[in-house]
């Protein structure tokens, strides 16, 4: 909830004090970062009486004031000040950001809203408002609450990561796939932690974890961030659980993992890479081949590129892509909408999609295989669109069992691309009965 403590904007010249808006906690990290997302606050503007939208670190003081374009560095427990002057742009939505990397705050212009004369109005924030999502939508669970209200950041090269840990016990950590979060194992998390410590994160690119602008995302990346993660953070013998290309991100740290930190995996409908440009085999993406070279040509136009996106990313359209790769369209419901549409709001997703869809594929499923020797779990829902079960990657993992003794499959009979929000029932059992035989050491 946003409090007002007095509102007295200075380019009304009748009053000397500013405009001060306060958001109080619902939970920082120790360094007194906002720890679930930055804090989303609006000030009215004089003239056109819209909507102001920063995003303000916890502990930074912003005033607006008569400056083009201006970025101070800070330390991240310190109050901060920074400048910003949009005189002469009008209908202007200004977003502050505090860089991760540089410590730099940065100041963007969206949709454009006057704030001529707006001087010296502070904003100052305790906490994490827009990030209590509970408080954001009515439609947001209790039990998906509870579990947004025990993340935490890790930081990795200079960018913050989001995520959670449950339970006690050996550990599991959960990898989401393309466009997802945290909350899309919201079914899964509080049964698996039962018996198992369980930690589920958000990629680099999605969720609550940091959007670097004009990054190159790449399946190498994910692999490294999760295999860090798990000699870092967890620090433990480990068990990876991956959905689509959460999937092939878990098979990248495995093949990657010289240690002894991988105790299995457990692969739900893995991609076969971190866009269409990997299968090269399947004649449904060669026909479609010329369209996805229009699609590349089209993201990498600023201007195009957003006008498709916020198309994509509205509730309608939303709720239509989810229930075109979910065989029960029941399970598509306003809470996970809600889960995948609003970190798409976030200051650069809009890079992180193009960077995806139009980057490179990454390895193969099928050329990472090779170098697995631990037990691996592969849990296929036979009604994929996206994986079909016909397709080359489908047909490779059906076939694997019969000549790789440590590979155990399960086809899921009318189960679509996303099997453990489907079906989490029958997911949580396979997993929990198939960790059941695994040895705790590590061969």
């Amino acid at each position: 909830m946003l409090i007002m403590d007095s509102i007295s904007p200075s380019c009304c010249q009748s009053s000397s004090s500013s405009s001060l808006i306060r958001a109080f906690p619902s939970r920082c990290d120790p360094d007194g970062i906002v720890n679930t997302h930055f804090l989303r606050s609006t000030i009215c503007c004089h003239r056109l009486h819209q909507p102001l939208h920063t995003r303000v670190p916890s502990s930074c003081t912003l005033p607006l004031a008569n400056s083009r374009s201006s970025c101070h560095r800070f330390p991240s427990s310190q109050k901060a000040r920074a400048c910003y002057n949009a005189t002469g742009l009008e209908n202007e939505e200004v977003e502050v950001e505090k860089n991760s990397i540089s410590g730099a705050v940065s100041f963007r212009t969206t949709e454009l809203l006057d704030v001529t004369g707006l001087n010296d109005s502070e904003v100052e924030g305790h906490g994490t408002v827009y990030g209590s999502r509970n408080e954001l939508s009515p439609v947001i669970s209790k039990d998906l609450a509870r579990i947004y209200e025990q993340c935490k950041y890790w930081t990795w090269r200079d960018q913050k990561i989001n995520y959670v840990a449950v339970g006690s016990g050996p550990a599991i950590v959960l990898v989401h796939g393309f466009g997802a979060s945290i909350g899309h194992w919201r079914r899964n998390i509080g049964v698996l932690s039962l018996y198992n410590t369980v930690y589920a994160l958000d990629l680099l690119g999605f969720g609550d974890s940091s959007k670097p602008i004009a990054f190159e995302y790449t399946m190498e990346t994910w692999g490294q961030l999760l295999l860090d993660f798990v000699r870092i953070v967890v620090a433990a013998p480990t068990i990876l659980v991956g959905n689509s290309v959460g999937s092939l991100a878990c098979l990248i740290a495995s093949a990657e993992a010289l240690d002894t930190v991988i105790r299995g995996l457990v692969l739900l409908n893995c991609a076969g890479g971190m866009n269409n440009k990997a299968v090269t085999d399947d004649w449904r993406l060669i026909l479609a081949t010329p369209i996805l070279w229009i699609v590349d040509f089209l993201l990498k136009q600023r201007n195009v590129a957003s006008y498709l996106f916020n198309q994509l990313k509205s509730k309608e359209n939303l709720k239509a892509v989810l229930q075109s790769v979910y065989a029960n369209k029941d399970a598509v419901d306003d809470e996970l909408v809600e889960i995948i549409m609003r970190p798409a709001e976030d200051y650069g997703a809009l890079d992180a999609f193009v960077s995806i869809v139009t980057g490179p594929p990454g390895p193969t499923p099928m050329s990472l295989m090779t170098s697995i020797r631990n037990p691996v779990l592969i849990l296929w829902g036979d009604n994929d669109p996206f994986t079909p079960i016909d397709g080359p990657v489908g047909k490779y993992f059906c076939a694997l069992p019969s000549s790789s003794s440590n590979v155990s499959l399960h086809l899921l009979p009318n189960v679509g691309h996303c099997p453990h929000d489907e079906q989490p029932e029958l997911v949580n059992e396979k997993i929990l009965a198939w960790i059941a035989t695994l040895p705790y050491s590590i061969r």
